[in-house]
């Protein structure tokens, strides 16, 4: 499994018990949604492997408890520590409407009245703002990812049209 065919679910914070169980912190507003999931794919040098789960609930209604088919020591669990979770694409449920995930708007063009003002090449969620960054003729723009910004996103022309402030485009 390629890392590209995958979305980050989440990362191993800490451990339960000396039995091996850990504690994932997942990127998900739903992280119910995970528990009865049979195996994961650990993101580790070699590659993403998967690992299997014998048992996962809640911890503190935010945190994964994960008890691992080949997690039975401590050792082992302790090398595991701050290793990334991911999921195949496929186990995303489809968004409608105006919501999006990140990963499948890549390559749309932003509009804004009619006239396209380039298309995204990446986003950027690691502060405070997650940004659209576009390519335009005339370099590259950043633009907010904010539903007061976001009119229409339409999966079919693979567009988003968007309402910007004045001037912002040119920041």
């Amino acid at each position: 499994m390629n890392i590209k065919d995958c979305f980050y679910l989440g990362t191993i914070v800490g451990k339960y018990s000396f039995k091996g169980e850990l504690l994932v912190k997942i990127d998900s507003d739903n992280p119910e949604n995970y528990l009865t999931l049979e195996s994961i794919f650990v993101d580790l040098p070699t590659g993403l492997v998967p690992f299997f789960i014998t048992k996962c609930q809640l911890h503190k209604s935010s945190l994964l408890r994960i008890d691992f088919e080949e997690v039975k020591e401590e050792s082992v669990a302790d090398m595991l520590l701050k290793k990334e979770l991911y999921l195949p694409l496929t186990l995303l449920p489809p968004l409608e409407g105006n919501k999006f995930y990140y990963h499948e708007v890549i390559g749309f063009s932003i509009i804004e009245n009619d006239e396209i003002l380039g298309s995204i090449f990446t986003i950027h969620d690691k502060g405070s703002q997650a940004l659209f960054e576009i390519k335009r003729k005339q370099g590259t723009a950043f633009i907010p990812i904010h539903d007061d910004f976001i009119v229409k996103v339409d999966r079919i022309n693979k567009t988003i049209t968007v309402t910007l402030p004045e001037g912002l485009i040119d920041l």
